[in-house]
Parts: structure tokens; sequence; C-alpha cells
């Protein structure tokens, strides 16, 4: 019996879907908080401001993503933007994170189905 305890993320800059089949309740999600309103708004200031608002929004997003992420031995990050791969490098540079299996790859936008079959086919192979 395998218990390793594994989790699946589609993401994009906007939301990170969470897939953890074992679990009863398998799918959630986390929304950024850098929306379009939050977006015009820093803009109307300033495009530097606009910059280091999204900056800090998105880091508190993969932050927010990264603690649930603590939980887990097997993550597979996955989705149409590059937001995986700065995820992905963001965890790298904490150590608390060293001993967990992260990979990523690349997929377009799924439906709910397609992302927990996505994730069955791939923890299947391992």
């Amino acid at each position: 019996m395998n218990n390793t305890k594994q989790l699946g993320i589609w993401m994009d800059h906007s939301e990170a879907n969470l897939i953890d089949l074992n679990a009863a309740e398998n799918c959630y999600t986390i929304d950024s908080k850098f929306t379009y309103e939050v977006k015009d708004e820093a803009i109307r200031n300033s495009e530097h401001v606009m910059h280091n608002k999204e900056q800090q929004m998105h880091e508190a997003f993969y932050k927010e993503i990264g603690s649930v992420i603590l939980k887990y031995d097997d993550v597979l990050l996955f989705g149409p933007t590059k937001a995986k791969t700065e995820l992905h490098n963001y965890l790298q540079k904490d150590s608390h994170y060293k001993d967990i299996k992260i990979e990523v790859e690349a997929a377009d936008k799924m439906t709910d189905n397609e992302k927990n079959a996505r994730v069955k086919s791939h923890f299947e192979k391992q």
C-alpha cells in the first residue's frame, strides 16, 4: 500500500486548483488576490506601483499554496502559464520543500474532470 501523500495543482496566475485524489474533499481552489480591479487601480497610480503590487500579491499567492504543499510528499504542478514554474522556483529557494518531490508539466485549459484524470494518470505511472 502506498502511503505517499500526493497533490496535483493546476494553476495559472489567477487561481490554483488543488487536487488530492485520496481526500474526501479532493479539490479546492485558492484564488490570487491580484485581480483585474486591483491591477487597474494600481496602474492608475503608476506602472511601477502596479508591478510592485503584482509581485507582492503573486508571492502571497505562492506562499499560500506552499503552506498546503508542505503536507504532501509528491506534487505535480501543471497549467497553461508560467505560474507553475514561478511557484516551483519560489519553493526551491526554501529548504522546507527540499524533501518534497515537485514536478512541473505544461497543460492547456482543462475541465475539472480532465484535471482529475491528468493527476490520476501522473501518479499511477510512479
